[in-house]
């Protein structure tokens, strides 16, 4: 099986960096970052990633930051860290300026050209650990994903914040923890994308269950999008559905389709139970009450109790409804009980979206440091 990768960084990372010159250059300058030990050694032990150190040393070997300061330190940073049982693959230091442009220095990859297009390696599933911004575009020149640990927001300005916009989409975790990164990476990123084809719809889903509430959905159907759009921002999950279907002949086989193929991505991504909550439920809006219950418990079942006294709503008919959330149910296996009471049939509706999304989101958070099945049975 080829090999994960974790890229890190060194100084900001492992170490704290030491302003003005931010050379770790003597003792007195090191120090470990908080937590650094304890959680690198979760991963180290328990986690099955080749550990690399990629790491730009401005100027190192010239008389003003001369080898004999920095390889004492260097070594002494990497006993402590053998003496807790993580050990590294290889320590790639590059020592140019970065004014020199070289193809070596980060975020080039020229260090690492051995890890790239090689079977024994997955690139795709590895991250790039760091501090700066050049390692989230060093994740994305390599093709993998970054870890940012964002220790100075303000670090050079507005250039820094339009960087991390356009590198968005490469950074899997922001934080400045290392409990998050070791729960992170344990847990593992719950994305699948999955596609459905039919001779009525054809339809992919991507879904990442531990996103930020992303949406990009494009079904034909304008209400539905928007209620799809609900799941994703209030259920935190980054959520891609593009359906073609027959809509020249009713909306049926789309709305019905999106539900199945919905439902199987969540199978997918949620094959592992281990430390997931399960259950789920709730939520109001305005006059209108909506209750969801949820139940990730690997049985497909749906209790329906709504009523809608309008056709459609938008383009979307209202009957649709149920067999949107009956097939998400069957797909899915899971428990699903809907209840809904109001005058505003938009804003039942509505509400019972939410409502879904807030259940999902509270049943399928996970405790990294649990490794428990919430099932007496052993199995779901």
């Amino acid at each position: 099986m080829a090999k994960r990768i974790l890229f890190i960084d060194r100084d900001g990372t492992l170490i704290n960096e030491a302003p003005p010159t931010y050379q770790i250059d003597g003792f007195d300058k090191l120090t470990f970052y908080p937590g650094m030990f304890r959680y690198m050694g979760n991963i180290a032990s328990e986690l099955d990633y080749l550990l690399v150190m990629v790491s730009n040393q401005d100027g190192l070997g010239t008389p003003s930051f001369p080898d004999e300061t920095f390889w004492p330190v260097h070594d002494f940073i990497m006993k402590s860290l053998e003496n807790e049982g993580i050990h590294f693959h290889e320590f790639l230091f590059d020592r140019s300026y970065p004014e020199e442009n070289k193809p070596t220095r980060k975020p080039a990859t020229g260090m690492m050209t051995a890890y790239m297009d090689n079977p024994d390696f997955d690139i795709a599933n590895s991250y790039v650990i760091g501090d700066r911004i050049t390692d989230v575009q060093l994740a994305k020149n390599l093709g993998c994903k970054a870890i940012w640990i964002n220790n100075d927001p303000n670090l050079g300005g507005g250039e820094v914040k339009d960087r991390q916009e356009e590198l968005r989409e490469v950074i899997a975790l922001e934080t400045r923890d290392w409990k998050d990164i070791y729960a992170f990476l344990k847990l593992g990123l719950r994305k699948v994308e999955h596609q459905r084809n039919t001779n009525e719809t054809k339809i992919t889903v991507n879904v990442n269950m531990d996103g930020s509430g992303n949406a990009a959905i494009d079904t034909g159907l304008g209400f539905f999008d928007h209620m799809l759009d609900q799941i994703a921002r209030h259920g935190k999950i980054d959520l891609a559905i593009k359906a073609n279907g027959d809509l020249h002949i009713d909306e049926h086989h789309t709305i019905e389709d999106v539900g199945i193929a919905l439902g199987e991505a969540f199978a997918l991504a949620l094959a592992d139970k281990r430390g997931m909550e399960r259950y789920g439920f709730a939520l109001p809006m305005d006059e209108a009450e909506a209750k969801v219950l949820i139940d990730f418990g690997g049985r497909n079942w749906l209790i329906w109790d709504a009523e809608f006294k309008r056709e459609k709503i938008g383009e979307m008919p209202t009957e649709m409804f149920f067999h949107f959330f009956k097939s998400f149910s069957d797909a899915a296996k899971c428990n699903l009980n809907i209840f809904c009471r109001g005058e505003n049939e938009h804003h039942k509706i509505e509400a019972i979206f939410k409502a879904f999304a807030k259940a999902i989101r509270m049943a399928v958070k996970r405790d990294p440091f649990s490794n428990h099945l919430p099932s007496t049975k052993g199995v779901l």
